[in-house]
């Protein structure tokens, strides 16, 4: 159809080939193709050149379209390639949202204006659906795959904190607490099952103890307000005390500290697209940023 409207805007099948690079005969084999498809003729003789037919001129627009239609594919798919346009579905866990993810959008959307991010909060286990999810994993370097087509990108080592009455004895140190030295102390749970109640458990159980867990408690702003009100001392990681109760005293944990790694669970097909890399590398220039 292409090389009908080439004919038809030239006038002559020898002018046309002339401007498509092919053989007269090339061209007229062509149309001789597409009036056979068409079952009607396309073109007549005028002078010394052609002109279309009634069926030839209605081929010609639909040509015309069709030409504008590809060439509009082309520079969208260009866009695409080079991160101008197109869409990113990443699934995120609360607490990563204000320190991580908020900044890294902002940074992103300033170098990528044209891409659309949708967000949507998840319980943290990597998701095939979503071209990016922020998980807890134990450490694992740099970067490595994970199975299931994602590929696993460290972000931030996120320590846990020791959340303390005002009152508490401990609370009035500066130094970092031991982790020891909260073994006989009623606690407020701040995690639900999963890695990041693992990181807790385990430094516990590496300091000698299991915490009794005097509140249960699945969400950190709570697990504040119940430790300010001297139900019990906690853990809560770093990234998630931006707000702090007015109650309560922050301190350091050592011997161990507890600590919960973030990753960015990538989806392998989604990496070969800019704007995925441009977001991946936005939440590990801030991951960075935040570990200092």
């Amino acid at each position: 159809m292409q090389v009908l409207r080439a004919v038809v805007s030239s006038g002559s099948v020898t002018a046309a080939a002339a401007h498509l690079g092919y053989t007269p005969s090339a061209v007229s084999q062509q149309i001789g193709v597409l009036e056979k498809e068409a079952g009607i003729a396309l073109l007549e003789r005028f002078g010394r050149g052609v002109r279309p037919t009634a069926a030839g001129r209605l081929l010609t627009e639909h040509a015309a379209a069709i030409g504008r239609q590809v060439a509009e594919a082309e520079t969208a798919l260009a866009d695409l390639r080079a991160g101008r346009t197109g869409q990113i579905s990443v699934h995120y866990f609360v607490t990563a949202g204000a320190e991580l993810v908020a900044p890294a959008l902002a940074r992103f959307r300033a170098e990528h204006p044209g891409v659309r991010v949708e967000l949507r909060i998840a319980d943290g286990a990597p998701d095939e659906e979503a071209d990016l999810t922020l998980t807890v994993r134990p450490r694992v370097g740099g970067a490595g795959a994970s199975g299931g087509g994602l590929r696993l990108v460290h972000l931030l080592d996120d320590p846990y904190r020791a959340v303390l009455p005002k009152g508490h004895p401990l609370a009035g140190r500066r130094t970092a607490v031991d982790l020891a030295a909260l073994a006989s102390e009623p606690w407020v749970g701040s995690e639900r099952p999963g890695p990041c109640l693992d990181a807790v458990m385990e430094a516990c159980a590496a300091a000698g103890f299991t915490p009794d867990i005097a509140v249960e408690c699945e969400e950190y702003a709570t697990a504040q307000g119940f430790v300010a009100a001297g139900l019990g001392v906690s853990l809560i990681p770093l990234t998630a005390l931006g707000s702090r109760h007015p109650n309560v005293t922050v301190r350091k944990v050592r011997g161990p500290e507890p600590v919960r790694s973030i990753h960015a669970a990538v989806r392998e097909s989604s990496l070969a697209l800019p704007a995925v890399r441009g977001l991946l590398t936005a939440l590990q220039e801030v991951g960075a940023r935040a570990a200092q």
